[in-house]
């Protein structure tokens, strides 16, 4: 297509523009003929992000955007080709929309474009259910980031947001829990709507709940995402604090909730050896160090386990790292050493601050004691 003909193209876009976006037609004309490519992309970008341009999108695209493709910014490109994406009809032609694409920018100076856009590749063949394509691109744009020393967070976002709803759709829930978080990480909350944002809370909270290899909730307390858990799922948020402070109380109560709830009450058995082991972790976290050794007794009362039981669930929390110590069967005596370390709530850290004074008065005590013993020694 020559000059001639995209002068033609967009003054035939100009009449179909909305009045409020015609100006911008208006500097595409004039920085196409200065050849201004930096300029031109902004206000692209701009007419682009204005949901009165999707009918024009693709055809923008496709009839003049990729006349000067090779001449802007790669990742821009990608930014412009996801939108115009938006407006395929449906997802095996936005698929081979987006595969043309990242093609386009597979090329040694803009990987992070290719990373960019194999991820929208990857949300397509996700949404069609072709899972093993959608892991091998995946893998290819995951090796590819691990090796760039930094990266536009977006590129970061977009790739951990699909990484995270495959691993969602694979039942994986660890790799969820881990991937959305760092997909949250890289975004600003408020670009989410409500819905959103209570939707992505929810299923952290399950993913959290049901894994088996999750038992720190503290990522996920400390995050802000957790505020959207309000009214028919403020539960769910109550629930995680009853597992972090291993309140057996709590969990009763709420426990309805669980049954209620498919994916959880399928894992029922799961979550209860949880809050049995945040239970357990709980109770020699709020015993001095030296007050640690503790009988299958005692274990017993603070977790509501049978006494015959607390041998396989203290070894269950060795063998997760939750505590250290040993294991005395004649005697059914456990040293405990040391306690995974987690986030506190009021009640625990005034807990602490007890323990703290208790350790100051002890400090004192034994500095008295050596003063009154040593007079002597000082005198001399």
């Amino acid at each position: 297509m020559n000059v001639d003909t995209i002068a033609d193209f967009l003054a035939d876009q100009r009449d179909e523009t909305p009045d409020e976006l015609q100006y911008l037609i208006i500097q595409f004309e004039n920085f196409w003929e200065r050849k201004l490519w930096h300029q031109l992309t902004d206000s692209l970008i701009e007419f682009f992000a204005n949901p009165k341009s999707e009918p024009q999108r693709l055809k923008f695209y496709k009839v003049f955007i990729l006349k000067f493709a090779d001449k802007i910014n790669q990742l821009k490109l990608v930014d412009l080709g996801l939108k115009a994406a938006t407006q395929c009809p449906d997802d095996q032609e936005r698929l081979s929309f987006l595969t043309d694409l990242a093609k386009k920018v597979d090329n040694e100076n803009s990987q992070d474009a290719f990373v960019y856009a194999t991820a929208a590749v990857a949300r397509v063949e996700l949404n069609l259910r072709d899972y093993e394509s959608s892991r091998k691109d995946l893998d290819k744009a995951e090796k590819i980031l691990e090796s760039f020393d930094s990266v536009e967070t977006k590129v970061h976002a977009a790739f951990y947001q699909v990484n995270a709803d495959y691993y969602q759709a694979q039942a994986d829930f660890a790799s969820y829990y881990r991937n959305a978080l760092l997909y949250l990480a890289c975004i600003d909350l408020s670009s989410l709507s409500p819905a959103e944002r209570k939707a992505r809370a929810y299923d952290l909270g399950i993913a959290a709940l049901v894994s088996d290899s999750i038992y720190n909730f503290g990522e996920l307390l400390q995050h802000p995402i957790l505020a959207a858990l309000t009214d028919d799922v403020a539960w769910l948020q109550e629930l995680l604090l009853a597992f972090n402070r291993g309140d057996l109380a709590a969990y009763d109560v709420l426990s309805g909730h669980i049954n209620s709830n498919p994916l959880l009450k399928e894992h029922l058995e799961e979550i209860r050896q949880k809050i049995y082991l945040a239970a357990l972790t709980e109770s020699v976290f709020r015993r001095p160090p030296h007050q640690r050794a503790m009988s299958f007794g005692t274990i017993s009362a603070d977790t509501k386990v049978r006494k015959d039981e607390i041998e396989h669930l203290v070894m269950k929390a060795l063998s997760l790292g939750l505590v250290r110590g040993t294991i005395d069967e004649v005697d059914e005596l456990v040293n405990f050493t040391w306690v995974q370390p987690r986030i506190l709530d009021m009640r625990q850290i005034a807990s602490m601050s007890q323990r703290l004074g208790e350790w100051g008065e002890n400090v004192n005590k034994l500095g008295n004691w050596i003063e009154a013993t040593g007079q002597d020694i000082w005198a001399a």
